[in-house]
């Protein structure tokens, strides 16, 4: 859950920028044709399905992830390297199955509860999106070629005498950032956030401690919409305030199609 909404925390960070941050002469179109092109792929990732390889100590799992009637599901289709066997493939199928069978026959107020919980989390993103012009100031720092494209490279700091209206912004206020903007169209190749200062994630209950860093990267998926390609966090949080928790994460998405009726 923690890994979502730093994926999501990363995405709007390079979405929310504000021109009044700037000083270089040209840097307001860009914030202004960026923001656009954020919220076309934000609206957009529900429509499509993809392909998730999850990494973490000891363990690497790839996953089909299907949209079906309004919400996700996973479907195991790979372990450590290696295609499942076909007695493990034969119940992952059947897993999916019944989920399709219980999906479409469940009641009207089963099916808009499933999928407000998915949605949950997106409108908290959303709400945080109108804070992040309030809680970072963004500096232009110049062109350089990232890979094939050519990017305008941004720097966000917290924004000095910021205050969070609640706990979820409450992590805003101890991070700082660097955006890759791809300069025709707008797109975000690559952005990273660090933790500078403990900052609360989870209310009373646990708080990020410096170190923490998150990284991702998008990638062009088709009809003008970049989608999260690679996504990278070490984080070290002290849970209760008390027990310290260090957990990595590195995940790669690839294989991204439209969702079909089927699903």
């Amino acid at each position: 859950m923690v890994g979502v909404r730093m994926r999501a925390l990363l995405i709007l960070l390079a979405g929310a920028a504000d021109a009044s941050g700037f000083q270089a002469p040209g840097a307001a179109e860009i914030l202004r044709r960026s923001v656009e092109a954020n919220q076309a792929d934000w609206k957009a990732a529900p429509e499509y399905d993809y392909f998730e390889r999850e990494r973490k100590p000891g363990s690497v799992k790839t996953y089909h992830v299907r949209m079906i009637d309004g919400s996700p599901y996973q479907e195991l289709v790979a372990a450590d390297g290696k295609k499942l066997s076909a007695a493990d493939e034969k119940e992952e199928e059947q897993k999916l199955q019944q989920v399709v069978r219980q999906r479409r026959s469940e009641s009207a107020s089963d099916r808009a509860g499933r999928v407000s919980r998915y949605q949950r989390d997106q409108k908290r993103v959303h709400a945080l999106m109108q804070q992040l012009t309030q809680a970072f100031d963004f500096r232009l720092l110049g062109e350089r070629r990232l890979g094939p494209y050519r990017v305008y490279v941004l720097r966000a700091t917290a924004r000095a005498g910021y205050h969070p209206p609640n706990l979820d912004c409450e992590v805003l206020t101890g991070m700082r950032g660097r955006l890759w903007i791809d300069t025709q169209t707008y797109q975000w190749v690559k952005v990273e956030a660090r933790v500078m200062r403990p900052v609360s994630i989870a209310g009373f209950l646990a708080r990020v401690q410096p170190g923490t860093h998150f990284e991702l990267e998008k990638t062009p998926v088709g009809d003008g919409i970049w989608l999260p390609k690679h996504f990278a966090m070490k984080s070290n949080a002290k849970v209760l305030f008390v027990f310290r928790r260090r957990a990595q994460e590195d995940d790669t998405y690839f294989n991204y199609r439209k969702a079909t009726v089927s699903n």
